[in-house]
């Protein structure tokens, strides 16, 4: 495993890519949560006329669930870029230059599956020690660090359902600009399409279990969940059933990937 993870960080450790993609992520989501924080968005106005209504979501413990749904925006960086890296790996021949060197097609997923994993672990723990930095500032204190914790474990699951969705989407078009713009419109358009017709016409939440929107649900928007709160109204799905079903759907990604990669010529 370490083997595969060692030679995967070869293939992109000088990949200028690789380089601008992680940094976008990593400064524009603290970046962007420090806009919003000091008033960026307001209610009633702009500049010192507004009232500020989003900073309280920076304190303990409602900065991981506020951090989990802006991070829910900013992982198409990360996923783009794993649909890059994969896809180059069939535009430049590499992956045929692996079985020449000795691997089996599945040491080449699964290279590719615990990269995903990896990405998944680091953005987590990177927004973990951003929701610590903000909730000590706007909490004045680390107490309640750890309430709603199960908030920062539905971002792994979140990550972990994007990225694995990107590498499917990577294994099947194997073409770089085609697979991000059929990730870019499923992610965007498609899914919100489809999601918003089986609810409305099933009239059930159906189409809250789709591939991405399964994962969504998990880390919904801090101020539309503050005004369900409110009006006292209870969730159709649990928590519970939507972390499952986005951990089936990863399960999906992995066994139709495999499929494909084993089934199809190189």
């Amino acid at each position: 495993m370490f083997g595969l993870l060692a030679i995967e960080w070869l293939k992109i450790k000088r990949y200028s890519t690789f380089w601008v993609l992680t940094a976008l992520f990593l400064i524009l989501l603290p970046l962007w949560n420090y806009e919003i924080a000091n008033g960026v968005i307001k209610m009633g106005g702009s500049g010192k006329k507004g009232m500020n209504f989003l900073n309280t979501q920076y304190s303990f413990p409602q900065v991981w669930g506020n951090l989990g749904w802006w991070g829910s925006i900013f992982i198409t960086f990360i996923s783009i870029l794993v649909i890059i890296i994969t896809t180059n790996e069939y535009g430049y021949r590499t992956n045929r230059q692996n079985i020449i060197d000795g691997w089996k097609r599945m040491q080449f997923f699964n290279a590719k599956v615990l990269l995903v994993v990896v990405l998944s672990f680091m953005v987590t723990l990177y927004l973990f020690l951003l929701g610590g930095v903000f909730g000590r500032v706007y909490s004045g204190s680390f107490s309640g660090l750890f309430n709603e914790f199960k908030q920062v474990c539905y971002f792994f699951l979140l990550s972990l359902d994007y990225l694995g969705f990107a590498l499917f989407i990577s294994i099947w078009i194997k073409r770089s600009g085609l697979a991000i713009g059929l990730f870019l419109l499923y992610s965007l358009i498609i899914e919100n399409i489809l999601k918003g017709s089986i609810n409305y016409y099933a009239d059930t939440p159906w189409g809250n279990l789709l591939p991405l929107q399964a994962s969504d649900e998990l880390l919904p928007f801090p101020m539309l969940q503050m005004a369900k709160a409110m009006m006292a109204a209870t969730p159709t799905l649990s928590m519970t059933t939507y972390a499952w079903v986005a951990i089936g759907w990863c399960l999906v990604y992995y066994f139709a990937g495999r499929a494909i990669l084993l089934r199809n010529d190189w």
